[in-house]
């Protein structure tokens, strides 16, 4: 991941520690001042918040931890690689896409931020404009061609 997707990570555990996860426990005690626990709604989907936010503290902190920061200065230019914004034409269906080859945790299929391990990321890697990325899917089979490649500096 690059160092601002790490940075935006820290502060979004760090928000989750000191803001969110203080606030569930308060109304966790408001809850509990209510009596029996046992029929206490309030309490019990409290309680579930309160897991549910640790668990994805948890997750946050474990990506953080196996994260490699990389460079984008020291990311070859002329050829797709991590960070890269990659104009492509599907050869079959005559369709422009740019696609984004992001790392764990920052991929959004639906704004075309595809992860570097997946099978796209994976067939674009190493492409330079101009050459054709033949690429298996679970739906079968995508041609794309590389038309421009971009770095955000």
């Amino acid at each position: 991941m690059t160092q601002d997707s790490y940075n935006e990570k820290q502060k979004e555990v760090e928000h989750m520690e000191s803001v969110v996860m203080p606030e569930i426990a308060e109304a966790i005690a408001l809850a509990r001042d209510e009596g029996d626990l046992k029929e206490n709604a309030e309490y019990h989907a409290q309680r579930e918040k309160q897991g549910m936010t640790q668990a994805r503290i948890n997750q946050i902190k474990d990506r953080l931890a196996r994260a490699q920061i990389v460079d984008p200065a020291d990311v070859p230019k002329d050829q797709v690689a991590f960070g890269a914004k990659v104009t492509v034409v599907d050869v079959d269906i005559d369709d422009e896409e740019v696609i984004t080859l992001v790392g764990d945790g920052d991929e959004n299929y639906d704004k075309w931020k595809y992860l570097i391990t997946s099978p796209i990321g994976r067939g674009l890697l190493g492409k330079k404009v101009g050459e054709i990325a033949e690429i298996d899917v679970p739906k079968g089979s995508l041609t794309f061609k590389v038309l421009k490649i971009e770095y955000e500096d």
